[in-house]
């Protein structure tokens, strides 16, 4: 059963101290008493009236000062872009610099990533991208060595947005035929704002195509180029392979895909018997090193958020691949976590103090993952079809050492008692209730 994200207000209200102005100045010492009674008094106010949304906001100005912050990477490659699409070249050298100057991303990859997929993508988004609200980026300035030789440098900006990415950009037609026209069959996975198809290119190659499906065109352009600043930030054997997109009549990310799909699709359809307990204990292994990847062995923590058995995806040879990062936050290092005023993601996945308090940090991931290690044990969803939670239906049996009425009843004995104790040990200091408990990716 695949169940929708959520996109709810949270009930928290963050506060923000406020200035007012109107009494910085022409006090008399007499009046200072009652002046200060009173400016507290607006202040107190002030705060309360504040919302969660200023923050955000200052977080956001953070992010696009940072050239290595997946919005950092984004800003200054859109700033590349909008200069790149003007009819006239710069007319002199500090011009020329100044435009420069602007696309010097710390994050080489990414920028050659970027590179490639904005040459191939301004001539048909420019229009589209115009409706994004304006980005107001602090160039990211290194200084020039004046004994350095130009040719060096210049050559340096030429290969990090080389053409020879192997990203690609597809037309409408091109996926429409991919999907047999976005056949409801096709569909592999869905979430709150999108569709995800399987299909298949002429040379015989199997695509993941996530479709935007909600939203205004304002709302979908921020989406998806959010999910980009993350993508361009990942480079793992188990995370999703990205190979391309597509702007025409909407908004499509593309991504390699295996004849497996997704380990949902596989887990609780009528292929279940082709995950064995050996391959099954792999793909919790591979998703441990993902996660291990994201939050540790990126230049900027990422926190998934959704991590869940319908973004897994399969390899030919069992190999679990993270995707969807449609709702992935970075986490700075001066950061212990986020919090947010809204909670989206899957039911039945949720950790306690997301879902409660709106904090957001690794051992949300962690949490996520331990109910996906009970759906490998058990064969059950997170949530079934009478919306019973597995986290609830479990923790007795993990408490009273009932492994074997958890094991799921499609395997028989045909499983490794060792590696059913180590997953059902992990899965159960995963999903404990405090976070405090919980281990890290890396233990």
């Amino acid at each position: 059963m695949v169940v929708d994200k959520i996109n709810v207000a949270s009930p928290l209200c963050c506060v923000l101290p406020m200035y007012d102005s109107k009494h910085s100045s022409y006090v008399t010492e007499e009046d200072s008493d009652d002046l200060n009674h009173t400016t507290k008094h607006k202040r107190t106010n002030a705060m309360l009236s504040a919302s969660a949304h200023d923050l955000r906001c200052l977080q956001v100005e953070k992010e696009k000062q940072d050239p290595e912050s997946p919005r950092g990477a984004l800003e200054a490659c859109l700033n590349r872009c909008s200069i790149s699409s003007s009819e006239d070249p710069p007319q002199n050298k500090e011009a020329i610099e100044n435009a420069d100057a602007d696309v010097r991303c710390k994050n080489l990859r990414a920028s050659s990533n970027w590179g490639k997929f904005f040459k191939l993508w301004k001539r048909r988004s420019m229009k589209r991208l115009s409706s994004f609200p304006p980005l107001s980026c602090a160039p990211v300035i290194s200084k020039r060595n004046k004994n350095a030789d130009p040719d060096v440098d210049d050559l340096n900006l030429h290969d990090i947005y080389d053409f020879q990415s192997s990203l690609h950009s597809f037309s409408i037609t091109d996926l429409e035929i991919a999907t047999d026209y976005f056949n409801p069959e096709n569909i592999i996975g869905r979430g709150g704002y999108a569709e995800v198809y399987q299909g298949i290119l002429p040379e015989g190659k199997l695509i993941a195509v996530k479709r935007l499906t909600k939203g205004t065109p304002d709302e979908q352009t921020a989406e998806f180029l959010s999910e980009l600043g993350i993508i361009a930030h990942v480079d793992h054997p188990n995370t999703a392979k990205f190979i391309g997109c597509c702007t025409e009549d909407g908004m499509y990310l593309v991504f390699r895909l295996s004849p497996l799909g997704s380990l949902g699709s596989l887990l609780h359809g009528p292929s279940k018997d082709k995950l064995t307990w050996s391959r099954r204990y792999k793909v919790a292994l591979g998703t441990a090193d993902g996660l291990m990847y994201l939050h540790e062995g990126c230049q900027r923590r990422i926190i998934h958020r959704d991590i869940k058995a319908d973004n897994i995806l399969l390899t030919e040879d069992f190999q679990p691949q993270i995707c969807d990062f449609g709702l992935a936050k970075w986490l700075p290092k001066q950061l212990t976590h986020h919090n947010v005023s809204k909670f989206e993601g899957t039911f039945g996945y949720f950790a306690p103090e997301y879902f409660m308090h709106g904090i957001v940090d690794e051992k949300t991931d962690v949490f996520s993952f331990g109910v996906l290690l009970l759906e490998l044990i058990t064969g059950h969803p997170a949530l079934d079809e009478s919306q019973q939670s597995l986290v609830l239906w479990a923790k007795p049996l993990l408490e009273k050492k009932d492994i074997k009425k958890l094991v799921d009843p499609s395997l028989g004995d045909e499983y490794d008692q060792d590696e059913l104790n180590r997953l059902t040990s992990t899965a159960s200091l995963c999903i404990e209730q405090s976070s405090l408990l919980r281990p890290r990716m890396s233990q």
